[in-house]
Parts: C-alpha cells; sequence; structure tokens
C-alpha cells in the first residue's frame, strides 16, 4: 500500500504504483509529491546538498517488522521538466522516478553498486512498457 502526501495539483496514477510496489515487497510506503523548493530543503536537511533534485528516498528500519518500507519524496516540478524535455508524459516521468526510489529504499545503490540497480531498474521499466529512466538514461 502506498500512503500518498501531496502538496502539488499533480493527479497521481495510483494503479500502476501500486502494481510495481506490489510487485517488489508488501511493505507500506510512503509517497510525498512535492515542489523543487520543499525538496530542496530536505535535500539540504538530510543530505547536506543545498539544491532542488528530483526524487529522495529514506529507508525505514527493515529489523521492525510492521514497520514501512520507507518514504519516497518526488519533486512535481521536476517531473514536469524532465517529462517536457524527453517527451513523455508526466505520469511516465513519475513513474519512473518512482522507481527509482523505490529501488532505494528496497536497498540497491547505483553510485556503489556493479550494475545491479540498473539492472533491476531496466527490467522494471520493460515490465510495465515505459520509456527509459534516468538511470538508464545517465549510464547507457
Amino acid at each position: 500500500m502506498i500512503d500518498i502526501d501531496n502538496q502539488t495539483s499533480y493527479e497521481v496514477k495510483t494503479e500502476i504504483l501500486e502494481q510495481i510496489a506490489n510487485s517488489l515487497t508488501n511493505k507500506e510506503i510512503e509517497l510525498i509529491i512535492t515542489d523543487n523548493k520543499t525538496i530542496a530543503q530536505i535535500n539540504a536537511e538530510y543530505r547536506n546538498i543545498d539544491k532542488a533534485t528530483d526524487v529522495l528516498s529514506f529507508p525505514y528500519d527493515a529489523d521492525m517488522p510492521m514497520a514501512p518500507l520507507g518514504s519516497i519524496v518526488i519533486s512535481y516540478d521536476f517531473v514536469k521538466e524532465k517529462a517536457a524535455e524527453f517527451g513523455h508524459s508526466q505520469d511516465d516521468e513519475f513513474t519512473l522516478l518512482f522507481i527509482h526510489g523505490l529501488l532505494h529504499i528496497l536497498g540497491y545503490d547505483h553510485e556503489v553498486d556493479s550494475g545491479e540497480m540498473r539492472q533491476k531498474e531496466e527490467e522494471i521499466i520493460k515490465n510495465f512498457n515505459l520509456p527509459k529512466s534516468l538511470i538508464v538514461r545517465t549510464e547507457g
């Protein structure tokens, strides 16, 4: 189940997000949709990076069986910008960022792994018939 906190005007298409989440986990996920100003504040506070970003992921304590898997924060400003830049829908871009964030809270890390996250992301993108994601666009 995805618990959504939507702070924007974007209409979230929950069906595909639920399908993707359910294909990878049975734990609850918190999804926050916000703007560049707010995500920049979160990024500065938790990562000491003073700028906006497209998606942030915060895994929860894996040792707590009833705890949610984690939180995913997505900037709708980035969704609009990247959808226009890459010529696909905002829904597709949002879903790609959700996948990216979900893989991070599942423990994947493209900055240190040997391509496992990229491979898993490509597999999900193919299964759900989505355009190339951020990790695929930047690493391949």
